[in-house]
């Protein structure tokens, strides 16, 4: 299970990643401390590669058909601050905030830059997960 703050951006895109390179090995999830809404350059940015966003919607942990996980990490500092106890193993990877690093752009090429590369960060560490879990 992937947590965040807002449950609208990079908690959105682990749970995609993983959902799109292990479809039958691993089952993810993500949820937030709080709930913002789904984030639409997060939506777009992942569309550009064929991850589909459009379906999900942001959620609290409250919310999910489980609270039983081998593994939650924290992709916030906020939700690893804040996070709530979950029997079982939690690590924390931090992953920076585009809509916190884009709020002062006006240019929309290089605001969804940020969020392309912030995606990419997402997709290499979920690559990974695997060998994590093992």
């Amino acid at each position: 299970m992937f947590l965040c703050t807002g449950n609208s951006c990079r908690s959105q895109m682990a749970e995609a990643w993983c959902r799109f390179l292990f479809p039958d090995s691993l089952s993810a999830y993500s949820a937030g401390t709080k709930k913002h809404g789904m984030n639409e350059r997060a939506i777009k940015v992942m569309a550009e590669l064929g991850v589909d966003l459009s379906s999900h919607f942001s959620k609290t942990v409250e919310e999910l058909p489980t609270n039983s996980f081998d593994l939650v990490i924290t992709v916030c500092s906020d939700a690893h601050e804040t996070c709530p106890y979950f029997p079982g193993k939690v690590s924390h990877v931090g992953f920076d905030d585009p809509p916190r690093l884009t709020k002062d752009m006006n240019d929309e090429e290089e605001i969804l830059k940020v969020y392309r590369r912030v995606r990419d960060e997402i997709g290499e560490f979920i690559k990974t997960l695997p060998n994590l879990l093992n």
